[in-house]
């Protein structure tokens, strides 16, 4: 061995065992077999063949990387990478103007691969609209977030989306198995023992991230090893290793409104039990405990409104609770209101009158106020025949006299159509004995 092969070597040992195991090809890539199976949309790539430009799409720790890498060389193209978060305009046009003189003096095709695209401006990623439509590069980027958020329309038509999903248990056992007995890149020269069930301990604890699984499992053989040469990986080195369950959440991009609206859909559907499991995954993963209580005061005015109107103030004293006492004790204040109003009588009637008395506002305009209901505070609108013919319900029995308050022009319209649920049930039955009461 040489001195540039020992350094190289040096360099390989040095590296963290997820580096060292990235698959070499595409058939050693694990996962996403719903992109490279058989017939599939990235399954049957060839030297020669047109790569088309792809937008990665998929959490952390799925291979957007690496299969961007895989892809390149399966169609011969050289590769080059770009970090949205250091690259700029300049960097592009650099990496632009090396491809165009790659592909006329050698007839090669380059691959850019930008990671994290979400992150680029505007700007940036409109430089690279012109290259992507003549081909002079081959744009794969990746991004942990919606693309639909945070990559312009016009990439957007340029490319295709393609969706990573999380890595199941099932293919983060494979790649743990397959670093334990690999001898030259993993972790087979060692003498690492290992059980089955510390093994699906490690895979669960990963949450669907590949990366992850590896680092756990590096460092846990590191704490089993000790000063001994033999390596007994217990449950308690996974434990220590990982430190806390990764979870997927992002709190600001797709994860984030996938979960809401889970949480959210949840409570309508009245089980507090699903309601319970989402808010606490997104206390675990950070999420601003204000923006989940503003969530819950207007559930509890949009989708349970009068069928339980006290639990509009269940969600506003849980606001001011949760100032007074903060985290951790504030969850139990955030738990309590979303049980609370999962367990609720559901009402959506705030949503749709409100609904439809702005559809009546926006076509009919500003239609004028009946004489009888402005206000006559003084001598000159008392003249004007302000507030003439109003009487006061509070003079009559019952609090009540048939009278019109819409506008002329909306007379008859009903807006507010209680439901049977909850104590609305009871405003109707209300509203029914007042409507009586108005026929002649």
């Amino acid at each position: 061995m040489d001195l540039f092969s020992r350094n190289a070597e040096a360099r390989r040992l040095n590296q963290p065992l997820a580096e060292r195991m990235r698959p070499q090809s595409l058939t050693e890539f694990i996962g996403q077999e719903h992109l490279l199976g058989s017939g599939r949309l990235l399954g049957k790539l060839a030297p020669g063949q047109n790569l088309p430009s792809l937008l990665l799409w998929g959490p952390p720790g799925t291979g957007k990387t690496t299969l961007a890498r895989l892809l390149a060389e399966a169609v011969r193209a050289h590769f080059v990478t770009l970090s949205a978060v250091q690259a700029g305009v300049k960097e592009v046009r650099e990496a632009v103007a090396e491809a165009a003189q790659r592909r006329d003096q050698f007839a090669r095709k380059t691959v850019l691969f930008i990671d994290e695209i979400h992150r680029f401006s505007r700007t940036q990623q409109d430089a690279l609209l012109p290259h992507v439509e003549a081909g002079t590069i081959t744009l794969v980027g990746a991004t942990t977030e919606n693309p639909s958020f945070g990559v312009v329309a016009a990439l957007l038509s340029r490319a295709r989306v393609v969706r990573l999903e999380a890595l199941g248990d099932d293919a983060l056992l494979q790649i743990l198995r397959r670093a334990l007995a690999d001898t030259d890149r993993g972790l087979g020269a060692l003498d690492v023992r290992i059980a089955d069930e510390v093994l699906h301990e490690m895979a669960a604890l990963a949450g669907g991230d590949g990366r992850r699984a590896l680092g756990v499992l590096e460092a846990a053989v590191d704490l089993a090893r000790g000063e001994t040469a033999t390596a007994v990986v217990e449950r308690a080195h996974v434990i220590e290793a990982a430190q806390t369950r990764a979870l997927a959440y992002d709190k600001a991009g797709d994860e984030h409104y996938a979960v809401i609206s889970a949480f959210i859909k949840s409570m309508r559907g009245s089980d507090p039990d699903a309601a319970a499991y989402w808010l606490a995954r997104m206390l675990e993963a950070g999420e601003d405990p204000r923006f989940l209580l503003r969530r819950l005061v207007i559930f509890a005015s949009e989708d349970v409104g009068n069928a339980d109107p006290q639990a509009l103030v269940v969600a506003t004293a849980a606001l001011q609770a949760f100032q007074l006492v903060g985290l951790p004790e504030g969850a139990l204040v955030l738990t309590q209101t979303a049980v609370y109003l999962a367990c609720a009588p559901k009402s959506n009637t705030a949503l749709t009158t409100y609904a439809a008395a702005r559809k009546l506002v926006r076509e009919r305009g500003s239609l004028p106020v009946p004489p009888e209901l402005r206000n006559a505070a003084t001598a000159l609108q008392k003249t004007m025949g302000h507030g003439q013919g109003y009487k006061y319900p509070h003079d009559f029995e019952g609090a009540y006299v048939p009278a019109a308050y819409l506008p002329p022009e909306l007379a008859g319209t009903t807006i507010y159509q209680p439901t049977e649920s909850g104590f609305e049930a009871e405003l109707k039955a209300r509203l029914q004995a007042l409507a009586a009461r108005r026929k002649p």
